[in-house]
């Protein structure tokens, strides 16, 4: 009887950045979702318009108004910090899909969130979790890599989180790496940015995509690459969703998908 009632409950969802493409895209998500209730959508860039028949506020206030138990930010670092902030205080649980933070940040992040509970992902998608997965499972087997991440012209960061997060989870993995052979660069930055484990990462923003990764590692004789393509935003629809269920079951602060999908 109680897994039936449990069942039948639906989770209170507020959307921040609820205007823009993937806002859109989440409140559609939750829309679509029998376990979850689209109730509030809050955009600074869209005040008054309609979303999924929510009128979109300016304010964060319009969460606690409408009661909100959980708030999906894809927004930019700099909102983001003080979006997570007022939530911590309103004790409502955040699932973040925004880039760009520091390690800082997601320090402080920890200590913010003790009453309700907050997951930060570099990336939503299930595939490309698991793409980070395969690339850390690898690590130790190879001598070099390096990551190119290839996103829309819209993403006002770089590299992308998701590629920071794969080069820190393969460095960790493995300290093996050989060193760079280039001696001189005839253009500055032609080797890309050194991420964890001075792991090069190639940053590419180009109209007509929407967002891809590929972790290329060699060692004599053989490489491998490990490449995950988004096609569409709805690729991370799941992902948020499912986050959106669980985050109540992980207490404070998570980086990460993974726990919640138990890998």
């Amino acid at each position: 009887m109680i897994s039936e009632i449990l069942a039948e409950m639906t989770i209170r969802v507020g959307v921040i950045g609820a205007a823009g493409r993937m806002g859109a895209t989440v409140c559609a998500a939750v829309v679509a979702d029998k376990n979850l209730e689209l109730v509030a959508a809050v955009d600074t860039a869209s005040v008054g318009s309609v979303v999924n028949g929510i009128t979109v506020s300016s304010e964060l206030r319009a969460l606690a108004d409408a009661k909100v138990e959980v708030a999906v930010d894809f927004t930019v670092a700099a909102a983001s910090r003080i979006n997570l902030s007022w939530l911590a205080m309103h004790n409502i649980h955040a699932v973040v899909g925004t880039t760009g933070f520091t390690d800082q940040d997601i320090e402080d992040f920890k200590k913010l969130f003790s009453s309700s509970n907050c997951i930060v992902a570099p990336n939503f998608a299930i595939g490309a979790v698991l793409m980070m997965r395969f690339a850390e499972i690898a690590a130790p087997f190879f001598e070099t890599a390096e990551i190119i991440e290839i996103h829309h012209d819209g993403k006002a960061d770089s590299p992308s989180g998701t590629a920071i997060s794969t080069a820190k989870r393969m460095a960790a993995a493995s300290n093996t790496w050989a060193k760079d052979p280039t001696k001189h660069e005839a253009i500055a930055g032609a080797r890309g940015a050194k991420g964890s484990g001075d792991i090069p990462i190639h940053a590419v923003r180009m109209r007509g995509v929407v967002a891809n990764q590929e972790v290329v590692l060699g060692t004599q004789g053989q490489t491998l690459t490990i490449r995950h393509d988004t096609i569409d935003r709805a690729s991370f629809m799941p992902g948020v969703v499912l986050a959106c269920k669980k985050i109540a079951e992980h207490k404070g602060f998570t980086l990460g998908l993974d726990k919640f999908l138990g890998i």
